[in-house]
């Protein structure tokens, strides 16, 4: 048994000091891109300035004689990066059980680590997967150098990862979050779907029938399959003190139900989601970004609250310490977002 006392000292002679607390940053979009396609690697400085997050992908999405092509085209990346963008460079690295892993974590972490700012971990199934990931870091950390820890995320994409989704955003000092990888996690649960992510028309509830006619006309409603896992998700992610993100939307061609369905895991408390194409990314960044009237009403809120405590009445509506403390949330974001957008910035007039 490990002594909580010993939970934030490094786990390697050498290594930076564990984090304390995620370090709070804008990250509404986690873009992707494919280190091992050379256009695309041309196309970064253009596009990093434009999002949150500039992943580099490493694993499904890239075939297995590329896997080395992935590699090296994210060292070059990562070696001409430009900081001064506020652009978090993430990577995510092959599977634990791939035979790519080792390496994927030994070059970056000794060419690289110095602007790496996260590790995406997949199918991650439990705490002893962060403990294998934590070590490694720190060893690769101090062989490198490093003055800061990279942080993990993990990705939820089997019913065993869902089962022990509290004990992994609790397994480490460096856990940064956690993304529902809804593709993976309905063929292990196997769920009858083949969409990425979204909703299915054969998930519904009916309406009860008139007079007992149940063949008349009813009303239908589709429901949403990801309701549960993305709420425990966000549970287990606030108990850590860690952030949650929905994944991938998979059609990107319905830019409306990508919106829809980014929005209900922003209102779910999710702080982000991945962007699989440019057109994405602006739907993401209005999404996660809350509304100039939130904000509005949240100061309004806060200023006639005073130090939060007691109750007051706003245009009718009564005001108490939970409602200070979810205008508090709205604000504390807001804010965030404006020290790096400046058009938000205006629009919020912070």
């Amino acid at each position: 048994m490990r002594s909580p006392k010993d939970f934030f000292k490094p786990l390697a002679l050498g290594a930076p000091e564990p984090v304390r607390e995620v370090p709070a940053r804008p990250s509404r979009m986690i873009h992707f891109f494919d280190p091992s396609n050379p256009k695309m690697v041309g196309k970064v400085p253009d596009i990093a300035p434009k999002v949150d997050v500039l992943l580099g992908n490493l694993e499904d999405a890239v075939a297995a004689d590329k896997k080395d092509a992935a590699r090296d085209g994210l060292v070059e990346v990562g070696r001409g990066w430009d900081s001064s963008t506020g652009t978090q460079l993430w990577t995510r690295v092959n599977a634990l059980d791939s035979p790519w892993i080792l390496d994927d974590l030994t070059t970056l972490v000794t060419e690289i680590g110095d602007v790496l700012d996260v590790v995406m971990v997949p199918k991650v199934e439990g705490a002893e997967d962060i403990h294998f990931v934590d070590r490694m870091l720190a060893q690769l950390e101090a062989k490198a150098g490093l003055t800061r820890p990279i942080l993990v995320h993990a990705i939820l994409e089997t019913a065993r990862g869902m089962a022990n989704v509290e004990e992994i955003c609790l397994a480490s000092p460096r856990m940064q979050g956690l993304s529902l990888g809804p593709a993976d996690l309905a063929a292990d649960r196997r769920m009858k779907t083949t969409r990425v992510g979204g909703g299915h028309p054969g998930y519904l509830v009916r309406q009860d029938p008139v007079d007992g006619d149940i063949e008349g006309e009813r009303t239908t409603y589709q429901q949403d399959l990801w309701h549960y896992t993305v709420a425990r998700m966000v549970d287990a992610c606030g108990t850590a003190g860690i952030l949650p993100y929905y994944g991938p939307f998979g059609d990107i061609k319905d830019t409306v139900a990508c919106e829809d369905q980014f929005r209900n895991a922003y209102l779910l408390g999710c702080v982000g989601a991945w962007s699989l194409h440019p057109v994405q990314i602006d739907i993401a960044k209005k999404v996660f970004s809350p509304e100039v009237e939130e904000v509005e009403w949240a100061k309004k809120v806060v200023e006639a609250m005073g130090d939060g405590t007691g109750a007051v009445m706003i245009d009718g509506k009564m005001q108490d310490d939970a409602t200070y403390k979810q205008c508090l949330v709205v604000l504390d974001l807001a804010r965030t977002l404006a020290e790096r957008d400046d058009d938000l910035a205006a629009a919020y007039d912070l």
